[in-house]
Formats: structure tokens, sequence, C-alpha cells
């Protein structure tokens, strides 16, 4: 079975929101927030719910930047707009909260490398973001059964 899963990019006052991870392979390392959609969640749910669980942050996903797919695994990006909330550890996933520069965030060791080379293109203003597009909606199928981005 594959695994989906999804993380973001969520700016504030020019700093990327991140965690340290308290597990797997992350562990004692930074990198974006994020986590598993869980059955029957839209993608774009679990983006706002992982970000929100894990930072005490509410953003909403602005666009699709990326995603790394694995035999076993899939993962989308998303770019994010932070709406509202203070940064805080949620104390399990993980033990601490950042707010860094991206030009600081990419010079780190302790940053995981998509992490990396996502604050860098965040940095360097090369992400290419695919913005959800509600005009190619099929007639009769709710918003919240799928979503369509790019064209």
């Amino acid at each position: 079975m594959v695994e989906a899963t999804v993380s973001g990019v969520v700016s504030i006052e020019g700093r990327i929101l991140l965690v340290r991870h308290t597990y797997g392979v992350a562990k004692g390392r930074i990198l974006l927030p994020g986590g598993h959609v869980k059955p029957g969640e839209m993608a774009e749910e679990a983006v706002s719910r992982e970000i929100l669980e894990e930072t005490g942050v509410l953003a909403r996903p602005l666009g699709l930047i990326g995603t790394r797919i694995k035999k076993d695994e899939w993962l989308l990006l998303y770019r994010m707009q932070y709406v509202s909330g203070t940064p805080a550890t949620d104390g399990y996933e993980n033990s601490e909260v950042l707010l860094l520069p991206p030009e600081e965030a990419v010079k780190r060791e302790d940053i995981m490398p998509l992490s990396r080379e996502l604050c860098r293109a965040v940095w360097r203003e090369t992400v290419i973001e695919f913005p959800y597009n509600p005009e190619l909606k099929f007639q009769g199928i709710p918003d919240a059964e799928y979503m369509i981005y790019g064209f």
C-alpha cells in the first residue's frame, strides 16, 4: 500500500515555519511540518490539519509546489498562506518549532535535504506554484471530492 503524505511551506513575516522532529529518520533534525493523509481526507485538508496540530498555526493551501514519489509513499508539497496562530511545539511529534529566514535555514546542518531545497527555492524566489483551478470542475461533483492544479 502506498502512503499519502503532505507538507507545507508557511511563511510568517518572511520566515519559514519549521519543526524539530522527534522520531524516525528525521529524529532531532528540522523539517517542514506535515504528515499523513487520513483515509477519506483530501490532501488540502490534511496539510492544514497537520500544520495546525504540529505547530498551532492555521494556514491554508495556495498551490501545489512539488511532489516526491517513492514506491511506498508519495508526498505533495504546498505553498501555504498563514492565517493565524502563534507557533508552538506539540510536544509529541516535534520538540521545537522554529521560524527561520530561508537564507539562514539553508545553511543549517540539522535541516533535512528536501526542506533545505524548498527553503532555498523560497529564498531565491524560484518556487513554481500550480494554483488550484476551480474552473476545471466536472458538473455534479462536489468541490470536496477532488482538486485540480495547474493548466
